[in-house]
């Protein structure tokens, strides 16, 4: 009985085994078919998708490729730019070097000018000390005279007519004579030049005085050839002009009127106005001599007129009230 048992359970296990290897061969075979059908389904959906990212990174190559044409014209530009640049820096450095240069040299020439001004001063020095020793011993002039002017004055203003009657008929005597007048004075302080308006003839020095150099008497000459501002033909208002503004106490101002006609208003006003500007120091002389130089102009065109005799009275009185002179000329040729 226990053989017979024995024999049953063997036979059912076996069975039972065969059941599941079967259904195993047969979960496979069924995996396998599963599998077969849907192959090509995820080939095909593999292969669109790798499609898609094939265009999309030949899409984001094309795109960097453009970019990089950019930068490298960019970097092109850049490039040229610091070319340029230090082209630029090569000049500048060129052009500093010879300004350097320039300044090296004009400080030697400086130092020249410095030594040959010295030598300059010690001869015109000695030849101040000849004169002085050659007018000694020869003719006195009273009160540093020169043909009857006074010469002893720092300061020296111009008032000049500059209407048409003296433009046209006494222009070159007067710059003639202008020249000569400086020549008088080999050195002053300051000069200052005013038409008969009061004017300016420089407008930067307005109200300062002009510094006495050579260039500056050139300028003056050469300025003269052009200058021709609006006058009313009355010297009055550059004299006022002229007392009000450089008036001082400190100073010695010589005054020289260049004129023709003296054309309206009162000679007795134009005294009693200029006696109470120019008051007179403690010794009773006064700070402003006024000198004054008539030119003839009027009697070439229209004979001795009323303003020609007025002019005459007028700066005869205010060249003895105010230490100065009164020369009337007979000519207007240079």
């Amino acid at each position: 009985m226990s053989r017979a048992r024995r024999r049953r359970e063997i036979e059912i296990f076996n069975l039972s085994f065969l059941d599941v290897v079967s259904c195993g061969f047969g979960a496979i075979v069924l995996l396998l078919v599963i599998v077969k059908i849907s192959e090509p389904r995820v080939i095909e959906r593999l292969t669109v998708d790798l499609s898609g990212q094939v265009q999309k990174l030949e899409e984001e190559l094309f795109v960097i490729r453009g970019e990089t044409t950019t930068l490298n014209r960019d970097l092109t530009e850049k490039q040229q730019q610091l070319s340029l640049s230090r082209e630029k820096l090569a000049r500048l450095k060129g052009s500093l070097s010879n300004i350097k240069g320039q300044y090296a040299r004009s400080r030697s020439d400086r130092d020249t000018q410095a030594i040959i001004e010295g030598q300059l001063q010690s001869a015109q020095q000695s030849l101040t000390d000849e004169m002085r020793r050659l007018q000694s011993s020869t003719t006195k002039f009273s009160n540093n005279r020169i043909g009857g002017v006074p010469v002893d004055s720092e300061y020296i203003i111009f008032i000049i007519d500059t209407s048409g009657s003296m433009n046209q008929f006494a222009w070159s005597l007067v710059r003639q004579k202008i020249k000569e007048v400086l020549n008088v004075y080999p050195k002053v302080k300051g000069i200052q030049v005013m038409n008969d308006m009061g004017e300016y003839m420089f407008q930067t020095y307005s109200g300062k005085w002009i510094p006495d150099t050579p260039s500056r008497r050139s300028a003056i000459n050469q300025r003269l050839s052009s200058w021709k501002p609006f006058s009313n033909s009355s010297p009055v208002e550059g004299i006022e002009a002229a007392i009000r503004r450089f008036y001082a106490k400190d100073k010695r101002i010589s005054l020289y009127v260049f004129g023709d006609d003296f054309s309206s208003g009162s000679i007795e006003n134009v005294i009693n106005t200029v006696e109470r500007l120019n008051r007179a120091d403690r010794s009773g002389k006064r700070r402003v001599r006024i000198h004054a130089m008539g030119f003839p102009v009027l009697f070439n065109v229209g004979g001795m007129g009323n303003n020609v005799v007025r002019f005459a009275a007028l700066m005869r009185q205010l060249a003895e009230n105010n230490d100065g002179t009164f020369v009337g000329l007979n000519s207007t040729r240079p």
